[in-house]
């Protein structure tokens, strides 16, 4: 699929956080700025969050709350993550319970980890362009491609 610009970026964003359930995780993968915080600046639009969204690149993990959202979301950015015990001490599988993931530098968790997730990859084309492709775990096989 080819996301013609931004504002693309985002609405997909958009019509997938209004998707979204419990229990679900979303991978972001691709270079630096290829629309990854983007993509869940619209997935968070989707849940109803309406300030700015900041890249977690430093607080590692920005977790969203009801009120502002429709149920809560973790957005973490894996990029500086160096060892697996790290991850750990994060609490995903909690956050999992009444909520969503999405993560940007997916990599830097187990493969495994991901088998059930909607696994999206954004490659930058001509023009401001990107290329979206996915693997559709099994808790999205119904939901994705969106329709």
């Amino acid at each position: 699929m080819i996301l013609q610009s931004e504002t693309e970026t985002l609405a997909l964003g958009r019509q997938l956080g209004i998707i979204i359930s419990s229990g679900d995780k979303i991978s972001l993968t691709g270079s630096l700025g290829a629309g990854k915080t983007t993509f869940a600046r619209g997935v968070l639009q989707g849940l109803g969050f309406e300030d700015e969204v900041p890249s977690p690149t430093f607080a590692i993990v920005q977790q969203y709350e009801p009120p502002e959202v429709r149920m809560p979301l973790a957005h973490v950015d894996f990029y500086r993550i160096d060892h697996r015990e790290e991850i750990r001490e994060l609490g995903l599988d909690d956050i999992l319970i009444d909520g969503a993931i999405i993560a940007e530098w997916p990599d830097r968790m187990p493969a495994a980890y991901w088998d059930d997730a909607l696994q999206l990859t954004l490659k930058i084309e001509e023009k401001g362009k990107r290329q979206l492709t996915w693997k559709a775990g099994s808790a999205w096989k119904e939901r994705w491609p969106l329709t």
